[in-house]
């Protein structure tokens, strides 16, 4: 039996889970989410726990198994606790605002990047070279961090662009110049 398939999700008081055949609903005080799964998996509620049951010992079914229990388990943990990704902008005159739901980033271009916040996300800057992205669904949340990141990404020689929190980038050497 899958490792993470077979765990219990445990449901946070505050929180309230629908189950209809395959689509889950999930509301709590951060919000509501809703998704379908596969109808092959059996999400069932036991006491104040969820289970994920997989029908049989096949391939496809064992992979579905894990995934469908992480999924769940990511709606439960994101209506109750939400979650969040820091970006930190690393370079001269580098900098980040944030103006109504849009995002304006000055990253060394000729011109100015502007990127929409999508609904259900809420993006703050506490001082010009971080980004914080929150929300309550993890996928989205990732989403657009790696769309933020991708507009300048790390560079090798001297490190410049948009990384990750806690994100190590690998440095070049360089030209090791004339040998005499």
């Amino acid at each position: 039996m899958s490792r993470i398939g077979r765990l219990p999700i445990p449901i946070p008081p505050g929180v309230e889970v629908a189950i209809d055949g395959s689509r889950v609903r999930v509301k709590g005080p951060k919000g509501e989410l809703e998704r379908h799964f596969s109808p092959r998996m059996k999400i069932v509620m036991d006491g104040g726990n969820l289970r994920v049951e997989r029908p049989t010992d096949s391939k496809r079914d064992k992979s579905l198994h894990g995934l469908t229990r992480s999924l769940i388990n990511n709606m439960v943990l994101g209506v109750s606790q939400g979650f969040q990704k820091v970006l930190d902008i690393v370079g001269v005159g580098y900098r980040a605002e944030v103006k109504g739901r849009m995002l304006h980033l000055s990253l060394g271009f000729s011109h100015p990047v502007e990127y929409p916040i999508p609904d259900g996300i809420e993006v703050e800057c506490p001082v010009v070279t971080r980004i914080v992205v929150r929300g309550m669904d993890k996928e989205l949340v990732g989403k657009v961090a790696s769309e933020i990141r991708a507009f300048r990404p790390p560079e090798p020689y001297k490190g410049k662009g948009i990384r990750y929190e806690g994100e190590e980038v690998r440095r070049k050497a360089g030209k090791a110049g004339r040998a005499t």
